[in-house]
């Protein structure tokens, strides 16, 4: 196909044509977040307590994406050109518009070293995940990539919503086995060798037998409390601002209005975010954050092939 994502129809793309992801409703409560067994920066585990609140079933699909750009003549950041001063050292030629994507190496190689398997592709954004293909139906229904967070938090306000914090997050990943290490009864990956996320099957970062990319949302069981795709698939983005280790605080209930760190959307390389649930790159020898209590960062304007989001009310 070329051209454009799909075909559109403008006067059509609106919530009254286009519902937004259903709503499951949560309960809030106390939760064990955080995890001491694994990564540093998930330390402390620790009680926390959500207040009630309402959180998309999958994460925000590309045909859903591409109805609020229909809509509204949003622009990503992805598909607007680098501010130099941003990169004061990078040669002028290469700040055009695009985004990082993932490249399968040729074999084995070094995986202390990232820039192995990432590459800053020019005209990569959301509408074209690699850059070089036009995107066709056949990804409508995949979670949407190359999300800045004001990206994010823009197609959130359309829809009423907002972005999640990063305890109300893995209290919805989690699906109420609380403490458990996966999103999913049992301490296994891949339980009787059944699959229940997308994530690296494999040798990383040179030979996948999965999916080697996203897949389409609801693939995979959902969790305990009907919610898909909380593990694998994409990273998604949250409020918080990152912090290496976590907060804890004799406070009763964290909400969105409770938290001294939800700054104003940025495009600042300097602004990093908190996000969640590891991706399909996820693999066993390289990054274990196929779980709830996983964490990373992600400046404001970052827009990878691997990162998506989702809302909640």
């Amino acid at each position: 196909m070329s051209g454009d994502f799909i075909h559109v129809n403008s006067a059509a793309s609106t919530l009254d044509t286009v519902p937004a992801t259903e709503l499951i409703q949560l309960p809030g409560g106390r939760f064990r977040m955080g995890s001491d067994r694994h990564y540093p920066e998930e330390r402390p585990a620790h009680d926390r307590v959500v207040e009630p609140f309402a959180i998309e079933r999958h994460p925000v699909t590309t045909r859903q994406f591409a109805d609020f750009v229909a809509a509204t003549g949003y622009v990503t950041v992805a598909e607007e050109a680098v501010d130099p001063a941003d990169f004061p050292d990078a040669d002028p030629a290469a700040l055009v518009p695009g985004s990082v994507v993932f490249t399968p190496t040729a074999g084995p190689v070094d995986l202390g070293d990232w820039r192995l398997w990432w590459r800053w592709q020019p005209g990569a954004s959301w509408r074209r995940p690699t850059g070089a293909d036009d995107l066709t139906t056949a990804r409508a229904d995949h979670p949407v990539v190359h999300i800045a967070y004001r990206d994010a938090v823009a197609y959130a306000e359309w829809v009423g919503r907002r972005l999640p914090t990063e305890a109300e997050w893995e209290f919805a990943a989690r699906g109420g086995l609380d403490g458990q290490e996966y999103a999913w009864p049992g301490d296994e990956l891949r339980p009787d060798g059944r699959d229940m996320a997308n994530t690296w099957k494999g040798r990383f970062p040179y030979r996948n037998d999965g999916w080697g990319t996203t897949s389409p949302v609801g693939t995979y069981p959902p969790n305990g409390y009907g919610l898909l795709d909380m593990i694998g698939n994409v990273w998604e983005r949250c409020s918080d601002v990152w912090v290496p280790r976590h907060p804890v605080s004799d406070a009763g209930a964290v909400d969105a209005e409770g938290r001294p760190n939800l700054l104003a959307p940025t495009t600042s390389p300097q602004v990093m975010r908190v996000t969640k649930g590891g991706s399909h790159l996820c693999a066993p020898e390289y990054c274990r954050r196929y779980r709830p209590a996983a964490r990373s960062a992600q400046s404001d304007d970052s827009a990878t092939s691997h990162l998506g989001f989702r809302c909640v009310v």
